[in-house]
């Protein structure tokens, strides 16, 4: 319809608008009930990454060297390259498990009104579904990483396997919600008209 018949009211006197709202409420109900338990499901999974990722950055593996002044607390395996990884990877993993859980949040404080779920709600949801993806990816590298180390240098090679199945669910868990991933990337940046 062109924009300009949308402030005409029709026979009834109600404008596009008014008919749009009045025929879409239940699909408005459904959908921030949707969002809602989307939201609060992915915030505790969130705020576990967090807690998880919090402790093992302030516990890490290893001692600490005690004996030198100028280095107390600093752990003797800071030049390691798969505990820098740990570090690395668990600072990433930590960084984007907060700033997903601050996007799901706001979805859950939102108005949720109708003009809401054109594009607001469905960048928030975007944003925080990538930063938790990206979350898990990296808790699972630092993971891996902090079992490489921790791993006799014989047995090494034998734990690619694990390293295989350990990101395995992950990745299902990803393909499963890949075509939701796409149709919020198309319905939040690529508009036809």
């Amino acid at each position: 319809m062109p924009p300009r018949f949308f402030v005409l009211p029709n026979k009834d006197g109600q404008t596009a608008k008014e008919i749009f709202t009045k025929t879409h409420e239940k699909m408005v109900k459904a959908g921030s009930e949707w969002l809602t338990t989307t939201s609060t499901a992915c915030s505790v999974v969130n705020t576990i990454i967090a807690t998880v990722v919090f402790t093992s950055c302030t516990t890490y593996p290893g001692s600490s060297d005690e004996k030198d002044i100028n280095s107390i607390g600093k752990p003797n395996l800071l030049g390691n390259d798969e505990f820098n990884n740990f570090m690395n990877a668990s600072l990433v993993s930590f960084c984007f498990s907060v700033i997903s859980l601050v996007m799901f949040l706001a979805i859950l404080t939102s108005r949720q009104q109708e003009n809401d779920f054109a594009t607001n709600l469905p960048r928030k949801l975007l944003f925080g579904l990538t930063s938790l993806f990206i979350s898990i990816a990296a808790m699972l590298t630092s993971f891996c990483s902090s079992h490489l180390f921790a791993r006799e240098d014989k047995l090494k090679n034998s734990t690619v396997l694990l390293y295989a199945v350990t990101f395995l669910p992950t990745s299902l868990f990803a393909a499963a919600q890949f075509p939701l991933y796409i149709d919020l990337v198309r319905a939040t940046y690529w508009h036809p008209f």
